[in-house]
Formats: C-alpha cells, structure tokens, sequence
C-alpha cells in the first residue's frame, strides 16, 4: 500500500507543527517560498511515510491530505 502525503503549497505557513510531530522525521521546510513568502512544509522521503496522520491532524490550517492505495 502506497501513501501519499499533498500539502497545499500555497496555503502552507511554514509553522513547522507537523515537522515537530512526525515519527519518521521527513518533513522539513522547503527551499523555496511560496506565493505568499512562506516556505512551505515538504516530505522529502514519501517511502517512509507510515501514514499515522500525525501531520494533518496538527496542522491549524488544514493543508495537508494524507492518501492511501
């Protein structure tokens, strides 16, 4: 089973709550910035993503869609 992990570039603050709370630590603060100034939240490894949804669930504004098949 595949996951996937879409975070809605634009829309992502670069809080970094859901860097802090993922278990495997692959998310991280990407290089460029976003529409808005912001660098956005990136998977860098989406192969170990054990989908616990961790991130979704922390993040204040919804941005981050957790998908399986």
């Amino acid at each position: 089973m595949a996951i996937h992990l879409t975070f809605q570039r634009d829309l992502c603050k670069g809080c970094q709550l859901c860097i802090s709370v993922c278990p495997k630590h692959i998310l991280e603060l990407d290089s460029a910035a976003n529409r808005k100034g912001y660098r956005p939240a990136v998977c860098r490894d989406e192969s170990a993503c054990i989908g616990c949804a961790s991130c979704g669930k922390i993040c204040p504004d919804s941005i981050i869609t957790i998908t399986k098949d």
